[in-house]
């Protein structure tokens, strides 16, 4: 029979928050992890916040609310307290009642910024990768690497003469008009001359030959090849090493062992001395050779081996993931 649409339902509501998640739901196995996890950090929170002033954010559900964010891939804070407004899953996930109150992304971004100043993030990371269940995934012999341009929150309007005493160039945006527009046709602009006012850490950077430049960071990141889970994430400033240095940051730690490790990554690490830093840190450079107008370091010691072959194609899924 037809039912009829007259209501928006009852005003009370007598089902629990817990009984709303299906048992299967993947986040359950998540959630019970990170909370693991988060259970060892207690001392590192309380070292980040004294004892008086204003009640802030818990740090667990900060920090849950943040693997949702990257989970459902949402682009902004602002987007992200809406998703908590109305959506049972997520607040059940974080830790919020039907009744909670969910907080202004302003302050939200404030507290979440105290943690990364604190380096919470990467210590919750290690802590996730040191639960059990986690563990047992985890391989400890092949990893591959591989990098991705992570787009600096400044304007190009902000990135402007170093000289204080330069003359500013036409359309420059210096006028009354904060957000006058700019045409920088012509004008040469670098690194060396040019800087950002509101992220001077941010450097102009082209992936390839043609392509638009733009205030960029490198994000790094290195993976196990058993299950495809990262081990180990770095953030640097753009230059044309950064990718190499990082690389043999994050690799030398699983390299101290009496049996070499293997890293695969693409033929943009292909460089002579990469590859003998490597073997000296005992790490197989499992890399894709670049012969482009060049000899490859990547010689037939490494590539006869059937384990290379298998390292170039797992690979592929650090790069698919690091896109941005």
């Amino acid at each position: 029979m037809r039912v009829g649409d007259d209501g928006s339902g009852e005003l009370f509501s007598y089902v629990d928050l817990e009984a709303r998640v299906r048992r299967d739901h993947p986040l359950r196995a998540i959630r019970e992890i990170a909370n693991a996890a988060l259970d060892t950090l207690s001392e590192d929170f309380a070292a980040l916040y004294c004892r008086m002033g204003r009640p802030s954010i818990a740090p667990e559900r900060l920090l849950r609310a943040m693997l949702l964010q990257a989970f459902y891939s949402i682009r902004s804070e602002r987007q992200l307290m809406e998703r908590l407004e109305y959506d049972l899953l997520f607040r059940w996930f974080v830790g919020l009642g039907l009744d909670d109150a969910v907080w202004d992304h302003s302050t939200f971004s404030k507290n979440r910024d105290r943690l990364l100043a604190g380096e919470i993030a990467g210590r919750f990371l290690a802590a996730v990768l040191a639960q059990p269940r986690v563990k047992r995934l985890l391989s400890s012999e092949h990893f591959s690497v591989d990098g991705t341009l992570i787009e600096a929150w400044a304007s190009l309007k902000s990135f402007k003469p170093k000289d204080p005493g330069a003359p500013p160039s036409a359309g420059d945006g210096n006028g009354g008009d904060r957000n006058a527009s700019v045409d920088f046709k012509g004008q040469k602009r670098s690194n060396a001359t040019h800087a950002s006012t509101t992220d001077p850490d941010a450097l102009l950077y082209r992936k390839g030959p043609g392509m638009e430049a733009r205030l960029c960071y490198i994000g790094h990141g290195l993976m196990e090849n058993r299950s495809g889970l990262i081990v180990d994430t770095r953030l640097t400033r753009v230059s044309g090493h950064a990718e190499r240095l990082a690389a043999l940051e994050m690799i030398e730690p699983w390299g101290d062992r009496s049996s070499a490790v293997t890293l695969g990554a693409d033929k943009g690490y292909d460089a002579r001395d990469f590859v003998m830093e490597l073997r000296e840190v005992n790490v197989r450079p499992h890399l894709a050779q670049n012969t482009s107008n060049r000899r490859s370091a990547i010689d037939r010691r490494t590539t006869r081996h059937p384990g290379y072959a298998v390292s170039q194609r797992i690979r592929k899924r650090i790069e698919g993931e690091a896109r941005p």
